[in-house]
């Protein structure tokens, strides 16, 4: 990996967009620590009693901006949940779905993704705003305070989708991946301080929580790099032709499936739905030991329903990604334009059919690896009571920031080899 840095750091293309994503990364953590105007305190309290609850998800996704109620507090949250609306009506509704398959439609899908994201976020906005004036951490709470503070986390979430659109033209790698990345980054110091604190507890729970952690985040490292490179290679075979004098063709191919070909946006998206009603519970006041009290418990991080929902949507979610950035029948139609074939499959429909029969397989097997990399410090946090909050959410923090590495690194690496390739006119 560092190798591969070093090599795209002395191609001036490569440098150029390598400086320009760290710059936009930059800007964005300069907004994440930015203060809005009428807060007396910030939710680090609020956090700390609550453990591993939702709050502090969507604290590890903005990079603590969430607890500081920073300009940037609402993070990518927003412009995420606005990316899957979009994706599930262009699947729903055939006037869209005709739209993404040109350039021209996909920019009028973008524009209406931008709309949603401030929808989304004055909604967000709004929800965010009666729980910091429910603890009693503003020092004005009147109309005009309350227009300001939403205004500035509405206007917060368009420059990062801003700059998360300018890393997708003008960087390296996905402009929302790139962000959580930063933000997960950003909290490591918490992560060490938090697990000395345990080292330095006395106790032999606290020694035996700190290396359980290490253990299960070293195995998680492992595993993520082991099925991002783990592929099934289906043999291809080219029929020989003679041009001329000169015989073309006969030579033998594989066509590689990876394990893993959704990357890290399964998990993400999930994330992003699972946090709408969390969320709403907020700023919605139901009796305590109630009915629907009881029903917003079930989406606690603390919670068998919560995993379980978890792996629900990341399978559904990963199926879905899949069926848009994968199309086996043009796959299909393209071997048998080069006379490529599959032994034992004939050209055309049978061979779409097989792509397809065995892609949905390998999908099935990535999508239970990301469930169960999302689940098991969940399930740790839920079976020691809660003592383990602090790695209720670690497999998706560990996913993502490997995930987010592995993936740039293949763009620098596909980069490079394009800009080396001389072509077969040389």
């Amino acid at each position: 990996m560092f190798k591969t840095l070093a090599n795209a750091w002395k191609i001036e293309d490569l440098r150029k967009k390598i400086l320009f994503t760290f710059l936009i990364i930059v800007l964005y953590r300069i907004g994440a620590n930015m203060p809005i105007p009428f807060l007396s305190s910030t939710l680090e309290s609020v956090l700390s009693s609550q453990g591993g609850s939702i709050l502090s998800y969507l604290n590890i996704l903005s990079g603590s901006a969430f607890s500081q109620a920073t300009l940037f507090a609402l993070g990518v949250s927003p412009y995420i949940t606005a990316q899957i609306v979009l994706q599930l009506l262009c699947v729903a509704i055939p006037k869209l779905e005709e739209l993404s398959k040109d350039e021209e439609g996909r920019k009028k899908i973008e524009k209406y993704t931008r709309y949603g994201t401030i929808l989304l976020a004055i909604i967000t906005s709004a929800g965010y705003y009666a729980l910091l004036k429910s603890y009693s951490l503003l020092t004005n709470t009147g109309v005009f305070a309350a227009v300001v503070i939403i205004t500035c986390h509405v206007a917060g979430s368009s420059l990062v989708m801003w700059l998360a659109e300018k890393i997708d033209a003008y960087g390296i790698g996905n402009g929302v991946s790139m962000i959580l990345f930063a933000n997960i980054l950003a909290r490591g110091a918490s992560v060490v301080q938090s697990f000395w604190g345990y080292l330095t507890e006395g106790t032999v729970k606290g020694v035996l929580t700190a290396v359980l952690g290490l253990v299960i985040g070293l195995a998680m490292i492992w595993f993520i790099v082991f099925m991002n490179d783990s592929e099934r290679r289906l043999p291809v075979q080219y029929a020989k032709k003679v041009v001329g004098r000169k015989m073309y063709g006969g030579q033998s191919s594989t066509l590689p499936i990876k394990v893993n070909n959704t990357g890290v946006m399964p998990i993400i998206f999930a994330s992003s739905i699972l946090s709408i009603i969390p969320t709403i519970d907020l700023f919605v006041e139901q009796k305590e030991g109630g009915f629907w009290d009881h029903i917003f418990s079930w989406f606690s991080s603390d919670h068998w329903f919560y995993a379980v929902l978890t792996v629900v949507l990341i399978i559904l979610f990963a199926f879905f990604y899949i069926q848009i950035s994968f199309n086996p029948v043009e796959v299909a139609n393209n071997l048998k334009k080069n006379g490529g074939f599959i032994p034992g499959i004939r050209p055309g429909k049978p061979t779409s059919d097989y792509i397809t029969k065995i892609l949905y397989r390998i999908t099935l097997i990535g999508a239970l690896c990301l469930a169960v990399i999302a689940v098991v410090p969940l399930l740790i946090n839920v079976c020691s009571g809660g003592s383990m909050s602090g790695i209720a959410f670690g497999g998706t923090s560990i996913i993502i920031v490997v995930g987010v590495i592995l993936e740039t690194v293949r763009e620098i690496e596909a980069q490079m080899t394009m800009r080396h390739y001389k072509g077969f006119l040389d």
